[in-house]
């Protein structure tokens, strides 16, 4: 996969950042993960609760939550957690192949809402409608809770993978309710050895990297699935769905005339349409922008846990779990490269003529069908950049200006203890090249610094105030007075001023390129029709000096 040319479909890039101004203070750097709870044994609610909104609205909504505190949570490097007893999405259900996994389900919802229940697709699952003492009542897709009742799911994790689950009753309100989650299915056979990622002469090495500069472990497993050819180094969970507010407040209506009726009586049933369908809210993983920049079990999102704000360095494999839900397709388009497909459903796409080998599909955009979950991989190296967005300058006192860019056999620095140096994995065809190969924009030679190309990657409020990587990216272009040596050198001079305004990031902490990540559909990207909003998010690219930290 090759970094390509990015823009926005249809908008005027100037808007759109000039909009962004408007947002950018309101959500902190933060990162996500695949956070979730783990098993083989669940026991789950389905309750109603109000979501929040950027726009001051709350929904109300239904959901799955924790009846009662879960065995777990994954990963365990995450603090903080919690699971309440309704959000949305449902808590992630984290199992390893080969388990008997086990969902006990009660249904909270109010009487007029009637039966509930939950699809697990992909696996054959049991019931406690076929037991010998039935509990539940069989329902057109499978056995539901009814109001007040329980019921439980017992399955086989067969296979890894990324899988959704969801309501099996009445679903085109239940869903729309927000009835819906994923489970992750992470591999028994984990590869002692793998051959993944990006062309390289020492395979790993990112691990290797990652320890060098003190960052923790943030993945569920280090492979995808039960294949060498499928390890990774960081991973997210994205999940794509829409809300009509005006079903929602029709069933919080009815639900409110029918007071408290007595479940199965006549009359005590919703009757609420869900067409014309007009969605209103476009939501990832339960929030909408900048809410989902917001960090993982931020306390003021009480029934929407989890965030999706992707953060890596160049050249790590990051895994993405992506699963469509609702009721609309959502083209999603993440900006820097495509997508390479490992598998869909829990499917790994492998070639017809060697099986050892990967054929699923890069995408320019992960369009994801109701119900359809994909994993991929995603990376960033700069490679196609055409300057060195490292800044190095051998005439700099700083000694990380002036590292030098062994190539491999494909171009990339990682001989040796390559990862202990911050341009680990930098494009060597650009080492000591100036921004654009244009004097105008060599910071080294004295500036001033020139904005990046906004098709490229995103500046205005969004630029991190250099066009190179890391904290003291700027120093290093220039001259400065450095203290410490190796990882702990320290530096501080007069590197050039960032324009104005433009800032949403302090420099000093943090300089990294931002890139878009958002729905190709417009109006995907509104919240209530006012944009920016929705389904968007900032994807921010660091050098190694910088520790990223998904603890939050």
């Amino acid at each position: 996969m090759k970094p390509i040319s990015f823009r926005f479909v249809s908008l005027s890039t100037r808007a759109l950042l000039l909009a962004l101004a408007t947002v950018a203070s309101l959500a902190a750097t933060a990162h996500a993960a695949a956070p979730g709870i783990t098993g083989p044994i669940f026991n789950l609610r389905a309750e109603p609760a109000y979501i929040t909104q950027p726009d001051g609205e709350a929904i109300y909504s239904w959901g799955y939550g924790c009846d009662g505190t879960p065995a777990g949570y994954a990963p365990a490097t995450i603090t903080h957690t919690f699971c309440n007893t309704m959000q949305i999405p449902g808590p992630t259900l984290i199992v390893t192949e080969g388990q008997t996994v086990t969902v006990t389900l009660a249904n909270h919802l109010p009487a007029p809402a009637g039966n509930t229940s939950i699809l697990f697709p992909g696996f054959q699952v049991t019931t406690s409608c076929t037991a010998a003492s039935p509990v539940g009542q069989q329902g057109l897709l499978t056995c539901e809770a009814t109001p007040g009742g329980s019921v439980t799911y017992s399955f086989t994790a067969t296979s890894p993978g990324t899988r959704a689950y969801y309501s099996g009753t009445q679903s085109d309100l239940q869903v729309e309710m927000g009835l819906y989650g994923v489970i992750i299915v992470l591999p028994s056979n984990v590869p002692s050895v793998c051959n993944a990622g990006l062309p390289q002469t020492n395979p790993g090495a990112n691990a290797s990297a990652q320890t060098y500069w003190h960052e923790a472990d943030f993945r569920l497993a280090h492979a995808a699935f039960d294949h060498d050819k499928t390890c990774y180094d960081r991973e997210y969970l994205f999940q794509f769905s829409e809300m009509d507010p005006n079903i929602h407040a029709q069933a919080l209506a009815q639900i409110t005339a029918l007071g408290a009726c007595t479940a199965g009586a006549a009359g005590c049933s919703l009757q609420v349409p869900t067409e014309p369908y007009h969605p209103a809210y476009f939501m990832i993983n339960g929030r909408s922008m900048p809410d989902d920049m917001d960090p993982n079990y931020a306390l003021e999102y009480p029934h929407q846990p989890y965030n999706g704000n992707p953060h890596m360095h160049p050249g790590e494999q990051v895994l993405l779990r992506i699963v469509g839900q609702g009721r609309w397709q959502h083209p999603f388009h993440e900006h820097a490269n495509h997508v390479r497909i490992l598998a869909r459903d829990g499917n790994l796409i492998l070639s017809q003529t060697r099986v050892e080998d990967l054929a699923g599909p890069p995408l320019f955009t992960t369009t994801t069908t109701p119900g359809l979950a994909m994993d991929g991989i995603f990376y960033f190296t700069g490679r196609g950049l055409n300057w060195d967005m490292y800044g190095h300058n051998p005439s700099s006192q700083d000694p990380n200006a002036k590292l030098s860019c062994n190539a491999d056999a494909n171009g990339y620095n990682t001989l040796g203890a390559s990862y202990q140096q911050i341009n680990y994995f930098e494009w060597c065809q650009d080492h000591n090249k100036p921004l654009q190969v244009a004097p105008f924009g060599d910071v080294s030679s004295g500036g001033p610094v020139t904005l990046p190309d906004p098709n490229i990657f995103t500046n205005g409020a969004w630029f991190g105030g250099s066009p190179y990587l890391g904290p003291d990216a700027t120093t290093r272009a220039t001259f400065g007075t450095c203290t410490g040596t190796g990882n702990s050198t320290q530096c501080a001079g007069t590197g050039t001023t960032p324009p104005s305004g433009t800032i949403a990031n302090n420099p000093s902490t943090e300089a990294g390129f931002a890139f878009m990540w958002h729905s190709h559909n417009e109006r995907e990207i509104t919240t209530n029709n006012a944009f920016p909003g929705g389904m968007m998010m900032m994807m921010l690219v660091d050098s190694r000096e910088f520790i990223i930290d998904e603890s939050n």
